[in-house]
């Protein structure tokens, strides 16, 4: 898949130093997932949550951080919509971000 907005990943690993390994490894799985729809994607991320919209909520470093992403999979786009704490997660609606 295509990564857009990495940005907020970025932002994300400059804020929690301690996200930032869990992170780029969510990026690279994301980048190497070539999947052509929901059951494909749950198989490679068993506990990714579907929210509405085309967006998935990803746990990461055990479920400290959450990454949500609109995922196209026709054209094999992953769009980040937002990357955070478990608590900053809380605050937001996953499936209108």
């Amino acid at each position: 898949m295509k990564i857009f907005n990495r940005y907020i990943i970025d932002a994300c690993a400059g804020k929690h130093a301690s996200s930032k390994k869990a992170l780029e490894k969510l990026i690279k799985s994301l980048r190497n997932f070539n999947g052509h729809n929901h059951n494909d994607l749950l198989v490679t991320f068993p506990n990714a949550d579907y929210v509405g919209g085309d967006r998935y909520v990803f746990d990461v470093k055990g479920n400290h951080f959450r990454v949500v992403c609109i995922i196209i999979f026709f054209d094999g786009l992953a769009f980040v919509r937002f990357a955070g704490t478990h608590a900053e997660y809380d605050k937001i609606n996953a499936s209108k971000i």
